[in-house]
């Protein structure tokens, strides 16, 4: 049986939902499956370390090992894409009791998904698909965030998504839209900054304004990935393929970030296809530590 809609209220969150203080305002790394032989013997010094959820819904072997060996050492966070919190399906109470049981078991520092839907009639598109900055859709996705965190008795980030189009009917800007959804439902914002870069490329959203907007007590993480360059016809439109190093435009764009927002992040480096060595991927997070540590002076 899934989830019934509930009616919005503005939410003040429990203590108890809160994410336990593990995560440290520091570099991490987004863990592959590919690189968990190199890392779990070479334990190298990174400040912590994500993985996507999903990857973790198998009931056991190798890679709960191999999770375990690594929640026993560095602080984690758990990051998923299949929560479907903008979509006109139900919410799945065995997607959320799988979810559930992980965070009882790795108690990760922080948990997250996307503002996005990925399914419809049941089945799931294995894409993040943008949903339309509306009225209707920021108090039906905050009713939807409040039941997730009322299930998993936890907090959730919510991430911005790279796009590629708008819809005719938007009535506010994103950043109104992440304001809106954390006021409502209590649930914190993961700034993805690469797909902040992309969207201010793809659709001309101003950067730098978005960064002001945003209410910076509600973000407790920050994402920094690669994109790529396509070309349809006469127009550049850049991808969210995380298959690359961080461009250095985005990298200004960070620097910007952890300005505006007064404070330093939770940062990590997301990479999912083209996959480096994990000295690369090692050494993106390590630059990205000498942002956080230029703030601190």
């Amino acid at each position: 049986m899934d989830i019934d809609i509930v009616r919005t209220r503005e939410c003040a969150l429990h203590p108890m939902l809160l994410a336990p203080p593990d995560i440290p305002a520091r570099a991490g790394v987004g863990l592959r499956v590919p690189h968990y032989t190199d890392f779990l013997e070479r334990s190298p010094a990174i400040d912590w370390v994500e993985v996507h959820t999903e990857n973790l819904f198998v009931p056991g072997g190798a890679i709960h090992r191999a999770v375990g060996q690594v929640r026993r050492d560095y602080p984690l966070s758990l990051h998923g894409v299949s929560l479907s919190l903008g979509s006109g399906d139900p919410l799945s109470n065995e997607h959320l009791r799988k979810v559930r049981e992980l965070v009882r078991r790795y108690e990760p520092g922080l948990v997250s998904d996307h503002v996005c839907w990925v399914s419809a009639d049941g089945r799931y598109l294995h894409d993040l698909l943008p949903v339309p900055y509306t009225e209707d859709m920021l108090c039906y996705m905050a009713d939807r965030v409040m039941q997730t965190q009322e299930f998993l008795q936890r907090q959730i980030l919510v991430e911005n998504p790279s796009a590629y189009l708008q819809f005719t009917e938007d009535q506010m800007p994103e950043w109104e839209f992440l304001n809106g959804l954390a006021r409502k439902s209590g649930c914190g914002i993961l700034l993805d900054v690469n797909n902040l870069y992309v969207c201010s490329r793809n659709l001309g959203i101003d950067a730098e304004e978005y960064l002001s907007r945003l209410q910076g007590d509600n973000i407790q993480e920050i994402h920094l990935a690669g994109f790529s360059v396509e070309h349809v016809g006469d127009h550049e439109i850049l991808i969210d393929t995380h298959s690359r190093r961080v461009w250095p435009e985005v990298w200004e764009l960070y620097a910007k970030a952890l300005v505006v927002l007064n404070r330093p992040l939770p940062t990590l480096i997301e990479w999912d296809t083209d996959l480096p060595s994990l000295d690369e991927l090692l050494s993106e997070a390590y630059e990205a530590q000498t942002y956080l540590d230029a703030y601190h002076v």
